[in-house]
């Protein structure tokens, strides 16, 4: 197995000092706010519904359909109405490279890092362990952006939220790929409305390495995934 990419490596570790998950202790975030939030509020029209759902401390793993690129901020807006930042996976390549404007953004805002398809026990732990101590967390179990429909799940969702051991929250959006499908941004229309509905959380137990548990819980949130979006697609 080849060696994986450790988080501190590449510059992902909270300051023991600050509360990795508070909107009002993560200064990046604060402007990221402003900045990106307002870009955001330009060029689509944002609708929550069950932001109720999305726990008020401790960690838990938020799994959305992706129907877009800007799915992730999205989202994010919406967890910081809850006075909470969200962390989503990303390919541990992206951090490395150098001055580049991505892996500054996802260093200076904290995403995490992990080897692709989770196959590497160690770097699961150790993003597990980022999780496990009260940060919310974000993994498209799709995999990668679809066109509407529902792919199906990807195990390493339920991997890394039974090694963690916190709940997931399943969310539907809708509306996004008509400012930015996967074939490319769109001017058109002016202001299209996305709609993200949050779930209730799904209570996880059971052991990362039980393929048929891990399938199981895989599943269980892509139909609670599947409940939701009707009422995300909805006029």
């Amino acid at each position: 197995m080849q060696q994986s990419t450790s988080a501190r490596q590449i510059g992902f570790e909270p300051p023991a000092n600050v509360r990795p998950d508070r909107v009002r202790d993560d200064w990046w975030w604060r402007l990221g706010l402003v900045v990106v939030g307002t870009v955001m509020r330009a060029l689509v029209r944002l609708r929550f519904e069950g932001l109720e759902n999305i726990p008020s401390s401790g960690g838990a793993m938020f799994a959305p359909n992706h129907v877009s690129v800007l799915d992730p901020i999205l989202l994010a807006l919406g967890t910081s109405r809850r006075g909470r930042t969200i962390r989503f996976l990303a390919a541990a390549e992206f951090f490395d490279r150098g001055r580049h404007i991505v892996a500054f953004g996802l260093k200076r805002f904290r995403q995490i890092p992990v080897r692709r398809g989770l196959a590497d026990w160690t770097a699961l732990n150790e993003v597990a362990a980022v999780i496990r101590a009260g940060s919310l967390a974000g993994v498209f179990p799709e995999g990668r952006v679809g066109d509407g429909a529902l792919q199906p799940g990807r195990k390493g969702m339920a991997r890394m939220a039974m090694a963690a051991g916190v709940p997931i929250v399943p969310v539907a959006i809708w509306g996004s790929q008509r400012r930015w499908p996967r074939e490319g941004f769109r001017w058109r229309p002016l202001r299209p409305t996305v709609r993200i509905v949050i779930g209730k959380p799904i209570p996880v137990a059971g052991d990362p390495r039980d393929r048929r548990a891990v399938r199981s819980l895989t599943d269980a949130v892509m139909r609670e995934i599947q409940a939701l979006l009707p009422v995300a697609q909805r006029a």
